[in-house]
């Protein structure tokens, strides 16, 4: 028999997977009355902690217990704890209300349970549709309702918010807080930190398998120092000042503004006002959760080689960067003619036409001159007249005739027989 208090206890946890240690001597306590954060990157070993919580996997080592028990001594362990791992155990034929009824059934529990739980997750209209046609975000509704059968002391989530639309995160993080605010208790593992930050009371933030941090969320907020980020007219005299009243911790930031740590905004603006610097912006940069998670879990799985990807311009820019070892010439203005001699062309480089100074065109053709095709050869008795007036070539005479008197071979001609 279990002693109904509502504790998880996770005490030495440890489970090995041949060579890999998925979870490595991990250890906290869930209190009732509260939501607690189950935090870790991907692979941290959140889903094998569950998994071992629950019964579903056996430790290497240490215990997990749920109101003083392991799980499989609960008795009716779905009266005791709600859990989804995964929001995908559906029939895709059977409508909500039957999958809820199935389940039931199973544990105990009146048909009219279902109805309830399918209102109180906000399924009410769509529990006579198939549980295949739902979109992610009612499938987590639709586990979550599963969960919630037996009226449970503890619910255990696998990121529970996944799939849901920022009306439903809004929804599941009131009702949670509510639920545990009715003296029961709630661990949900995430990797949403910045929507966890408002839902949990506490958090266990792990990496590798192992605890890095346990605690209530404010005094984790309390070990990073808040900072102010100040636009001052005159940098180098807000400096001064706050050096003269003792506060050295300053940081001169790349947009220009400067970041002092452990003072109030309000003694930043009135030693500026004292100094006589005018400030053009000045905020209180509160420590997050998300800085936080990052700086204990870092270096799980960062990558160790260089990031091919870092210096590459925005696709469209028309920028390419110059290969490595590359050095810019110096710029000339105006045109340079390339320097003569073999030796001096690059390769593939191809002299252009540049005329003469004091080149003029001797041959201008005529308005509406056209050019005659290469290899024309005048017929003989072809005379100086205008390309419009020459006769169609079906109507040349037949057989060669004598030149006119004076033509020469050669001649300039601005006709046909132009040979210029």
């Amino acid at each position: 028999m279990h002693d109904g208090s509502g504790r998880i206890v996770v005490q030495n946890l440890t489970k090995q997977f041949g060579p890999v240690a998925a979870v490595q001597n991990l250890s906290f306590t869930v209190e009732p009355g509260s939501v607690t954060g189950f935090l870790g990157p991907n692979g941290a070993g959140k889903t094998t902690t569950l998994r071992m919580l629950l019964g579903l996997v056996t430790p290497t080592a240490g215990i997990g217990l749920i109101n003083g028990r392991p799980f499989h001594q609960l008795g009716n362990p779905a009266r005791v704890v709600g859990a989804v791992l995964e929001a995908q155990g559906f029939h895709p034929k059977r409508t909500a209300r039957n999958h809820l009824r199935v389940y039931a059934a199973a544990i105990g529990v009146p048909d009219s349970r279902a109805d309830q739980v399918l209102q109180l997750v906000g399924l009410g209209a769509a529990g006579d549709r198939n549980a295949g046609g739902f979109s992610l975000g009612m499938k987590q509704r639709l586990a979550l309702a599963t969960a919630l059968l037996g009226d449970p002391q503890v619910l255990v989530l696998d990121e529970p918010s996944n799939g849901l639309d920022p009306e439903g995160i809004a929804w599941l993080r009131t009702f949670l807080q509510s639920y545990a605010r009715s003296g029961r208790t709630v661990l949900i593992s995430s990797h949403l930190l910045a929507e966890v930050e408002q839902t949990v009371d506490q958090v266990v933030i792990v990496s590798r398998g192992q605890t890095m941090y346990f605690g209530p969320l404010a005094s984790l907020r309390e070990q990073q120092q808040s900072r102010v980020l100040v636009q001052p007219s005159d940098t180098a005299a807000l400096v001064a000042a706050l050096q003269a009243e003792g506060v050295t911790a300053i940081e001169q930031l790349p947009d220009g503004r400067i970041a002092i740590a452990g003072v109030p905004a309000k003694q930043v603006a009135d030693l500026a006002l004292t100094a006589g610097v005018s400030i053009y912006g000045i905020q209180e940069e509160k420590a997050d959760l998300e800085r936080l998670f990052f700086q204990l879990t870092s270096g799980q799985y960062a990558a160790s080689g260089p990031n091919q990807y870092a210096q590459q311009p925005p696709q469209g820019s028309g920028y390419y960067a110059p290969p490595p070892g590359y050095q810019q010439q110096p710029y000339q203005h105006g045109y340079q003619q390339p320097p003569s001699g073999p030796q001096a062309v690059q390769p593939g480089y191809q002299q252009g036409y540049q005329q003469p100074p004091g080149y003029q065109q001797g041959y201008q053709p005529q308005p509406g001159y056209q050019d005659p095709a290469s290899g024309y050869q005048p017929q003989p008795g072809a005379q100086d007249v205008p390309p419009a007036q020459q006769p169609p070539p079906a109507q040349q005479p037949p057989g060669p005739q004598d030149p006119p008197s004076g033509y020469q071979p050669g001649q300039g001609q601005s006709g046909l027989g132009g040979g210029a």
